[in-house]
């Protein structure tokens, strides 16, 4: 099977927020709009990802919708540590609270949404969300990143900036491992794909 094929559906990247005695995040690309009336969206995040936990917490979050303008630093910031170990918000200020006390990114994303959860269900890797939109915003004109593009511009220039270093790229989300040799039990830590999903630099 070409998992490569994968990457041609429309999907985007999305920064999910979540505050507990801390604020955290971390990028998604799976967020549907289900229903108009109510407005209801799903969400599917990886059961690793410290986010997650959050979420069954507090069971309310927020969506900042990534614009094609989001550097690589986003992306490494909130996709490439574990919000466990660091303050993913230390030193970075382009966010705003909105009304459910949530951060949400003011640059950088071209909209944000808030939502209460009101239905889970086990994926086995990943839990899928369901909640009610209960605030939404309009940021900016600026276009959203899809999946597509993330790997054809975003990525690309990450591993090119890479300036010859030997390591190896994940196929599916752009983390880049350096070193001569890639451990066997290595897990992504951004995708959580196995030595399966990587290539030499």
């Amino acid at each position: 099977m070409d998992n490569n094929a994968l990457f041609k559906l429309t999907s985007g990247l999305f920064l999910l927020i979540a505050k507990t005695d801390k604020d955290n995040g971390c990028i998604i690309n799976t967020v549907l709009q289900v229903t108009a009336s109510p407005v209801r969206i799903v969400v599917a995040v990886n059961k690793k990802n410290y986010t997650h936990d959050m979420l069954k917490q507090t069971g309310i979050f927020n969506v900042s919708v990534l614009s094609e303008n989001a550097p690589m630093e986003i992306y490494k910031r909130f996709g490439y540590s574990s919000g466990r170990d660091t303050n993913k918000f230390d030193g970075f200020n382009n966010t705003s609270r909105s009304e459910n006390g949530i951060l949400y990114l003011t640059q950088y994303s071209n909209a944000f949404l808030s939502a209460k959860i009101t239905e889970e269900k086990d994926l086995g890797t990943h839990t899928l969300f369901t909640a009610d939109v209960t605030d939404a915003e309009v940021i900016t004109e600026d276009t959203s990143v899809t999946y597509d593009y993330y790997q054809k511009n975003i990525k690309t220039a990450s591993v090119q900036e890479t300036g010859g270093k030997k390591g190896f790229i994940c196929t599916v989300c752009g983390y880049i491992y350096e070193g001569n040799t890639l451990p066997e039990d290595f897990i992504c830590p951004v995708c959580k794909h196995g030595t399966e999903a990587f290539k030499p630099l």
